[in-house]
């Protein structure tokens, strides 16, 4: 019953819709900044194989996912997906920009692009900062063979942080689903978990 249940909410897209409603609540409660984002993906290992599962290349080659994640400024989860282990974060980097969803709550058009987009060296790719102002958006992009201490990481840490959220639910970390729909889903839930638990503990 369970597991029809999560196959028919997820086929119906109940898991997206959440995650935009409550991003709509954080707008309106002024506690969403989408001028600045942040963009960051991690391994996790998987357990059985099937979809979107590779050799990690830094889990000594074991079967593994990676979580890609893009934040706004405190570390709110704007959108996420599932990848093989072996898929350079950068590949994702567009695609995510794109399931951002249209975050309403205030009045005038609905929000879905950053001003400013913060990654690190695995990002550093000029074709992709083309991409990113052609859209508008301003690349913060950490240069590969640079000293660290850019003072980047002064706003890219909030990724981080909410990466290290996500791999404390216990269906994440590490990957037990066979089938990547019911994994992206539990995913899609985390995120959308993260967003109502900001919600509830700044506004009560």
């Amino acid at each position: 019953m369970c597991w029809r249940r999560l196959r028919d909410w997820t086929e119906a897209g109940v898991w997206p819709r959440l995650h935009a409603i409550l991003l709509a609540e954080l707008r309106t409660a002024d506690l969403l900044d989408i001028d600045d984002a942040a963009i960051d993906g991690s391994h996790v290992r998987a357990l059985k194989g099937r979809a979107h599962t590779g050799p990690s290349p830094v889990g000594r080659g074991r079967s593994g996912s990676k979580h890609h994640l893009i934040t706004d400024r405190y570390g709110t989860p704007l959108a996420v997906s599932v990848t093989s282990g072996n898929r350079h974060d950068v590949t994702q980097l567009m695609p995510l920009l794109d399931t951002i969803p249209r975050i309403r709550g205030l009045v005038g058009r609905p929000r879905y692009r950053p001003r400013r987009l913060f990654a690190d060296r695995g990002y550093d790719y000029d074709k992709y900062r083309r991409l990113l102002r052609a859209r508008g958006i301003t690349p913060r992009i950490a240069r590969k063979g640079t000293a660290h201490g850019s003072g980047l990481g002064k706003t890219r840490w909030v990724v981080e942080r909410t990466m290290s959220w996500l791999s404390g639910y216990r269906r994440l970390s590490p990957r037990y689903e066979r089938d990547p729909r019911n994994y992206l889903a539990f995913l899609g839930l985390a995120a959308a978990l993260c967003c109502y638990k900001r919600l509830i503990c700044l506004t009560t």
